[in-house]
């Protein structure tokens, strides 16, 4: 097996291993016998499990802001809000759904998660708290929204519907689908922004 493909699959064995057993099941020896290799192997690639786990950090970490940088794009461009939010809820829904495992560490905090993954966790959500407060603001600035409604709760609002969402798609997937969400929202938006208004 090629280098690089050997170290995505230590790292996929390493990230099955926290979904399962949670940090403390994490070692050289269980990533070893959980990819069907020796343990020099593994230390060929990573000179130790913190190192081995840094590089799987960075890994998700990429994975879910190049998922979140599409979901939420600093530029709207020709799309209306209601449009950029039934359009952002599909696809951050069927990024969960496509990488469960990377979301589950965010979403799903696991007991024993080492202080560094929370504060870039952490990091990673404030980053997109201010993006999309940035749209909500850009929404908000059309003439159809009532003045004077609080910019950051909304985006805070959107945020916390976002992530119970992913938690319920995650948790519960036949019963909270992504397609019912953005049904659902799609159902609120008109109420808040009726189809006449969006064609206008």
């Amino acid at each position: 097996m090629a280098p690089a493909r050997r170290r995505e699959q230590l790292l996929d064995a390493a990230l099955e291993l926290i979904v399962e057993r949670g940090y403390a099941g994490v070692s050289i020896e269980a990533v070893a016998r959980s990819a069907g290799v020796t343990r020099p192997v593994v230390y060929d690639h990573f000179a130790k499990l913190g190192r081995l786990l840094h590089t799987l950090l960075e890994r998700e970490e990429r994975i879910a802001l190049t998922q979140l940088e599409q979901v939420v794009p600093v530029d709207p461009g020709e799309l209306s809000p209601p449009e950029l939010l039934l359009r952002g809820a599909q696809m951050f829904l069927e990024a969960v759904c496509a990488r469960p495992t990377t979301w589950r560490l965010i979403l799903l905090p696991i007991d024993g998660t080492p202080a560094i993954i929370r504060e870039h966790v952490e990091m990673t959500r404030a980053q997109m708290q201010r993006r999309i407060a940035a749209l909500v603001r850009w929404a908000f600035a059309h003439p159809e929204f009532p003045q004077g409604l609080d910019v950051e709760l909304a985006a805070r609002s959107i945020m916390h519907l976002a992530e119970e969402a992913g938690r319920m798609v995650l948790t519960d997937p036949e019963r909270y689908t992504p397609d019912r969400y953005v049904e659902f929202a799609s159902s609120v938006v008109e109420l808040l922004w009726p189809p006449a208004r969006s064609q206008g």
